[in-house]
């Protein structure tokens, strides 16, 4: 059977651009929603929005909550309840989890636009989340809603997991659920790119705070312990250590013309001090270390604690550190279903066969807990582009890739579409 769609589909794809102003109306909505992790305090707003887009397809919505003592750092930066919500309509079909993670960096200092207000720019949409991943979430929508309108046969049960903390923290949400049993099915993923990508796994990822203590005084006095002073030795051996940890490189294939994929270590943010006329008696650190598959997350966060703890200046200060964060990294994540995934790609964003190449990279993804809890396949897609500034200011997609991407989802979802390849049917190939 060729890739091309018969019938109530075709007709059903043609219409997705007609109806794309309704998903920009949804990405509008969502990005008014401050979902910024930290500090993490609009899941339950977001939530309850989703629940209301859902509910008129004939989901049936339940929100489960993380338990705070499982993803309460420590540090204060993660506030407010882990809400993730589960929508599913189930008919008795094999169960496709659509996976979202609701939660965004923090807005940065460089926007020209308030981040929080969706911009349209010609073809151009621009907000925080716009393209990792609220823009994804719209376009699933579009493909949902259009299906749901034209009675397009599905050959899944579509289950939804709008999750939460995989910008950070401790227990993210997909963590959660599938610890818990959750997700059915085989997943989908939509933190991936807009690219012709083999998903070949990814990094692992560790947020550690390095907190200084020092002992307060008069900034006048001689007496105290400066806090900020006792941890520039401790910054200057992490910086040592950041260069030779880049000399580390992973067996990941790396994406198309770029460099070996190697480990990295950033200091990411600096706090301390309260006023000019006093000593700091506290200084924080946040540091995060991007780590192959290859390397072992006890070697590695070990290796961070022992250089803070031998290069601390002042031995009256005392060093503490708190790990905030952590994602482990994802291998071999390709199975049965990438075949058909691929062919709904390339139906939507139109790449032929021979562009699809198998590449890792060094960002990092939540699904590392989920193969931890036993779901090996992952499949890998999304609205990410190199010229999107995804995680920076004017982050943006375009109407042409929400479009593409609900083209895939409903080719994928959609009974009609390469029937010959669905792994769940009896003598498919796989």
């Amino acid at each position: 059977m060729s890739g091309s769609p018969p019938g109530g589909l075709a007709q059903a794809l043609a219409s997705l651009s007609c109806s794309v102003d309704a998903a920009v109306h949804d990405l509008t909505r969502m990005i008014a929603i401050d979902t910024s992790f930290p500090p993490g305090k609009g899941y339950g707003r977001f939530a309850a929005l989703m629940e209301q887009l859902v509910a008129p397809l004939g989901f049936h919505c339940r929100k489960i909550l993380v338990p705070r003592e499982l993803w309460e750092a420590g540090d204060g930066s993660a506030t407010g309840d882990r809400i993730n919500l589960v929508a599913e309509r189930r008919t008795g079909k094999p169960a496709c989890c659509l996976y979202f993670h609701v939660d965004t960096v923090p807005a940065g200092p460089n926007w020209s636009r308030a981040p929080l207000i969706l911009e349209r720019e010609g073809r151009r949409l621009y907000g925080l989340g716009a393209a990792d991943m609220k823009g994804a979430m719209a376009a699933v929508l579009l493909a949902l809603n259009t299906a749901y309108t034209a009675e397009v046969p599905l050959a899944y049960d579509p289950m939804l997991l709008f999750c939460t903390d995989e910008e950070g923290g401790l227990y993210p949400g997909i963590r959660y659920l599938a610890e818990q049993g959750f997700p059915l099915g085989h997943v989908l993923s939509f933190n991936g790119t807009a690219a012709p990508r083999i998903w070949a796994g990814c990094f692992g990822s560790i947020n550690l705070v390095i907190r200084v203590h020092g002992s307060a005084a008069h900034a006048g006095d001689a007496a105290g312990i400066n806090a900020f002073e006792a941890a520039l030795p401790v910054m200057n051996a992490l910086v040592a250590l950041k260069c030779r940890v880049a000399s580390r490189r992973s067996s990941l294939p790396p994406p198309p013309r770029a460099a070996p994929l190697a480990a990295r270590l950033t200091l990411a943010a600096a706090h301390g001090g309260a006023s000019g006329g006093t000593v700091p008696s506290r200084f924080d650190m946040l540091v995060n270390r991007r780590y192959a598959p290859e390397e072992s997350f006890e070697e590695v966060i070990g290796e961070i604690r022992e250089s803070a703890e031998t290069s601390l200046a002042d031995r009256g200060a005392r060093l503490e550190t708190m790990l905030v964060g952590h994602l482990p990294p994802v291998v071999d994540p390709v199975g049965p279903h990438w075949p058909r995934w691929q062919h709904a790609l390339s139906n939507g964003f139109g790449w032929s066969p021979q562009e699809f190449l198998a590449w890792g990279a060094t960002s990092s993804s939540d699904f590392g807990w989920v193969q931890r809890a036993g779901w090996r396949e992952i499949l890998l897609g999304g609205l990410g582009r190199p010229e999107r500034n995804v995680h920076a200011a004017e982050e943006h997609t375009t109407v042409e890739d929400i479009v593409a991407l609900a083209t895939s989802v409903l080719s994928y979802l959609s009974a009609e579409f390469r029937s010959d390849i669905i792994p769940e049917t009896a003598g498919s190939a796989s």
